[in-house]
């Protein structure tokens, strides 16, 4: 790495970060506000972005900056890990972590898959589940949100687009645990071979799944991709659709959870909004934006050079590794005004980057916001007088990409009227 002023770049600054340490894990947006807007951190190997403006011109450029490595672990693997995974990994590439021409092909076909038919038939069953989950919700005494509505959730919405069976949602929910820290986290040898031994009972899970949906397609995510596998199966193999299946249950899962939980947890911390809200329910909308641009679920991605590039005043080799950090983009002073101040009337909360931009934008994006919504509509309708239980510790799972609180505690107002 360069350590002196060139002709052509201004010299990259080392800096000291971890996105790993406690502190930064309960709150990183001081840290955030800390870092330049593009540095290097010897720590983890990887130049870090901050800035609004570089986020987006990276995601505007998928020929220069790679997503071969979004889905990489952040730290090496160990044999035993290896071994446990089995023959199938790594998975082939789908659209998260694949360049053109491959994930071209493969979101083209996701798109058609992903209808705007698929996803207003699931709202009705989205409500309605939402419904069941805020009515068992215990009414004279703290509830945990997460465990009670914004986790369980995800699983009814993203499962029943795939066409997974509900009978085996617990199951496939046991697998998920602590998925995360094996390509996000930095997991002992240990946990990876217990993460690694869920990841492919979760694999053969789906890949049974896809060999039946071929025998006999249904009205789901998988029959339509399966359609087109078996018209032409050099447009979609049998392997890529597992892989895709794999990823979307997961992905679809985590990054909900996390929405629905730091949106009520905001809104109740800024208790005008949550009246805002209660009193002008069209607010809601607006209010999800305004929560994915102040506290966004995904606080990073990663990428990587294929040329050297120019990034800001910095020069940048080829093959470096770069994390951009989606949570210094929505608190960006020059694209936000005032842009720590949480306000669910602001005018351009959805200009965010929380679902990235260009080719990669998230495909999940309408059905995230439409569970968000419908959670906040349903919540603020039945429970106006919700509240956080006061001094609890909001803890978040050590990775660098996916933030959300593990446990949110509410209760009904205890206030005599």
């Amino acid at each position: 790495m360069p350590t002196t002023e060139t002709a052509t770049g201004a010299c990259p600054r080392e800096v000291s970060f971890d996105p790993f340490d406690p502190e930064y894990l309960a709150d990183p947006y001081p840290e955030l506000d800390r870092l330049p807007p593009v540095c290097f951190a010897p720590g983890l190997g990887m130049w870090v972005l901050t800035r609004y403006a570089d986020i987006d011109a990276v995601f505007r450029d998928p020929q220069t900056f790679s997503a071969a490595i979004a889905q990489d672990p952040m730290f090496p693997l160990t044999e035993a890990a290896r071994t446990e995974l089995g023959p199938n990994f790594p998975l082939p590439k789908t659209m998260s972590n694949a360049d053109p021409p491959v994930h071209t092909r493969i979101r083209r076909l996701n798109l058609q898959a992903f209808s705007a038919r698929r996803t207003a038939a699931l709202e009705p069953r989205v409500r309605a589940a939402a419904e069941q989950l805020i009515d068992q919700l215990p009414g004279d005494e703290p509830f945990d949100l997460v465990a009670g509505l914004s986790y369980p959730l995800p699983a009814v919405m993203i499962f029943t687009l795939i066409g997974f069976p509900a009978e085996d949602t617990e199951l496939l929910k046991s697998w998920c645990g602590n998925r995360m820290a094996f390509s996000w986290g930095h997991p002992t040898p240990a946990e990876q071979v217990e993460i690694a031994g869920n990841m492919r009972r979760y694999w053969d899970y789906c890949a049974e799944f896809v060999r039946a949906r071929i025998a006999e397609p249904r009205d789901d995510f998988t029959s339509d991709l399966v359609r087109v596998h078996l018209a032409d199966p050099a447009q979609v193999s049998e392997l890529e659709i597992t892989s895709v299946i794999y990823g979307l249950s997961f992905a679809g899962h985590e990054t909900t959870t996390n929405l629905t939980s730091n949106a009520v947890r905001r809104l109740l911390e800024h208790r005008e909004q949550w009246t805002a809200l209660c009193a002008e329910p069209s607010l809601i909308p607006n209010a999800v934006e305004e929560v994915l641009r102040h506290d966004t679920s995904v606080i990073a991605w990663r990428r990587i050079t294929t040329k050297p590039a120019r990034i800001g005043e910095v020069d940048i080799p080829a093959g470096a590794k770069l994390l951009l950090l989606l949570g210094g983009t929505g608190r960006d002073p020059e694209r936000f005004a005032d842009p720590a101040r949480f306000d669910v009337h602001r005018e351009d909360a959805g200009r965010h980057l929380a679902f990235g931009k260009g080719i990669h934008f998230c495909l999940g994006a309408p059905l995230a916001r439409m569970e968000a919504r419908i959670v906040l509509e349903l919540l603020t309708a039945a429970a106006p007088d919700l509240e956080l239980v006061p001094d609890q510790r909001f803890d978040f799972p050590p990775n660098v990409s996916f933030r959300g609180p593990q446990q949110l505690w509410l209760r009904r107002s205890v206030e005599v009227s």
